[in-house]
């Protein structure tokens, strides 16, 4: 997919490079949109493989070389999601396994962008998850809830062989696709 100009978003703020799991998209959409205050646009069920990315008015067709060049020789992969996991009491998330592979993405893209950390380096060993529910999305109890449903409904086997690049307004959202990278 070609880079469209920086007109073509003329107000984000953010970018992301991500992998859409449009696998697990059924089972977690539902619940994601319970959560979430009306109103607030939903990202497509994803692991991230490096956020914050290029600011959007930068990205350019080196940008995309760039990232096509960091992708190539990745191959597509399976995984499966079978646990729910929490970070603390906010963040509630799927595991994908095995997770080496989404790590590798990561680390593929930081070497062909070393300026840029995964989170600015908030978190140095980066857990690759889908996120289902955060601090913004839903009380204790309800994502007790859907932790719970969403167990039942496990496991989600996924063939991963895109990675997007995305953009959007700020961090909730709503995220627009830039580019996307087919994995061999």
């Amino acid at each position: 997919m070609p880079v469209p100009p920086a007109a073509w978003l003329p107000h984000a703020t953010r970018s992301a490079i991500i992998v859409p799991v449009p696998d697990a998209e059924q089972t977690v959409a539902w619940h994601r949109r319970g959560l979430a205050p009306p109103g607030v646009p939903l990202v497509p069920a994803h692991v991230t493989v490096l956020y914050p990315f290029v600011h959007p008015q930068r990205i350019d067709a080196d940008t995309i070389t760039g990232i096509e060049t960091a992708l190539s020789g990745v191959e597509a992969f399976d995984c499966v999601f079978s646990q729910v996991k929490w970070f603390g009491e906010e963040v509630l998330w799927l595991e994908p396994k095995p997770d080496q592979h989404f790590r590798s993405l990561t680390h593929a893209v930081c070497k062909r962008f070393p300026a840029l950390l995964p989170y600015d380096g908030e978190h140095p060993d980066t857990v690759p998850h889908l996120t289902v529910a955060d601090s913004r999305t839903g009380n204790a109890e309800s994502k007790r809830r859907v932790a719970t449903d969403i167990t039942a409904a496990l496991p989600i086997h996924a063939r991963i062989d895109t990675v997007r690049l995305v953009a959007g307004y700020d961090e909730h959202g709503p995220w627009h696709p830039i580019a996307e990278f087919s994995l061999g």
